[in-house]
């Protein structure tokens, strides 16, 4: 990722901002060699959060308190 300090990117911000648009990588702009913001190209196509889209990613215990028991810790099979 390409960082420049506050001073570069005050001076010559409309090219960064074009670099950043054409290349689609982020600039990071520091003061006193700390990362103050992050320049990133526009997308206009954000997904929306939807409850429920990443559901089939989990899966759902009916008991998580007792305990397994010992044919699930057999590790003879």
């Amino acid at each position: 990722m390409k960082t420049m300090t506050v001073t570069e990117f005050k001076a010559r911000a409309l090219k960064a901002i074009a670099e950043v648009s054409d290349s689609r990588e982020p600039i990071v702009v520091t003061k006193r060699g700390k990362p103050v913001v992050q320049v990133v190209p526009y997308c206009d196509n954000l997904e929306e959060a939807a409850p429920g889209k990443l559901s089939h990613m989990f899966d759902f215990e009916e008991d998580i308190v007792s305990p397994l028991g010992a044919e699930m810790w057999n590790s003879s099979e």
